[in-house]
């Protein structure tokens, strides 16, 4: 991506982008020129805010949850079954994840809006020529969710309730690591679609709670998928090779659906029989709202999941 750094002044109803100097680290700040704040978002876009954020759009219902912890609301998210806060079930839809109508953000009279990276930036230039300013957030692994924390408390100007939250985030997460055995686990983490598999790579939330747990994941350098930088092509005979301790399935369908249809596979298969995970029953089925759905704020909640399913 080609990085780029935005301006944006707010002056009654209309709002300008307009490009200045390199971004710098991915940060969040008070201006120091009068402005509100200046964010360098995930997208390395520098973007200087005028003034306080009144009337936020996201585009992710993960968002909901961080935003509204450090004192913010938006007025506009995408249709969703999941996630969503009850303090957020009333805002007015702005069509599916995949399918944002842009007529719809702009109805509303947003002075910002969260894209979500790698799914929702193609609205970036219909939302500049349209003036109206938007932050990329990227909010898979622990440090994001801090990260992101840290960039929604500076728009809504409460820096204190962003670092109390991550404290004691941290504290539960520590807790959690401390009480179970520290030893070298190896995992493989499956995803499974009516497309068919693929294994999950560290960049994935799934894959980045195992490492936060200090166990292995036997995918950790394999090649990506074009389209999905944190998975890769599933292949029968590489998982035998690897032969896990611990296999973790993924999925947006049902779970017990795809229980089902899993363990048919695994009984029809001499080849996932060999595998040490199948053959003693350590297949845990990991819940989407947790490891699909960014957790947020609730990312102990999804340290304490997995490593309870290996430590009852």
């Amino acid at each position: 991506m080609i990085k780029q750094c935005a301006a944006v002044f707010l002056a009654a109803s209309a709002l300008l982008f307009s490009a200045c100097g390199a971004p710098a680290d991915k940060a969040a700040a008070p201006a120091e020129s009068g402005a509100y704040a200046v964010v360098t978002d995930d997208g390395g876009r520098t973007v200087t805010l005028e003034h306080k954020p009144q009337r936020i759009v996201t585009t992710s219902v993960s968002y909901l949850a961080p935003l509204y912890a450090v004192g913010g609301e938006v007025v506009g998210r995408p249709a969703s079954k999941a996630k969503v806060i009850p303090e957020a079930q009333n805002v007015a839809e702005i069509g599916p994840v995949y399918q944002i109508d842009v007529e719809k953000i702009a109805a509303l009279k947003p002075d910002l809006v969260l894209i979500i990276k790698g799914i929702n930036e193609k609205l970036i230039d219909t939302l500049d020529a349209n003036g109206i300013p938007s932050i990329v957030i990227d909010m898979k692994s622990y440090d994001d969710v801090k990260r992101t924390l840290t960039t929604f408390a500076t728009l809504t100007g409460e820096p204190d309730k962003a670092k109390s939250l991550v404290e004691k985030m941290d504290k539960e997460i520590a807790e959690v690591k401390a009480g179970i055995p520290q030893e070298k686990k190896r995992v493989a983490i499956i995803h499974s679609t009516g497309q068919g598999l693929s294994v999950q790579l560290d960049g994935s939330i799934a894959g980045s709670i195992a490492n936060m747990l200090g166990w292995e994941n036997t995918a950790s350098g394999m090649a990506a998928l074009d389209k999905n930088p944190d998975a890769a092509p599933y292949s029968m005979e590489t998982l035998v090779a690897q032969n896990p301790d611990i296999i973790f399935v993924t999925s947006m369908g049902k779970e017990d659906e795809i229980r089902a249809s899993m363990e048919a596979m695994f009984a029809e298969s001499p080849a996932w029989q060999s595998v040490s995970a199948v053959r003693e029953g350590r297949v845990y089925y990991l819940p989407q709202d947790l490891f699909l759905f960014s957790p947020g704020i609730e990312y102990p909640a999804a340290v304490r999941y997995m490593a309870h399913l290996v430590y009852p």
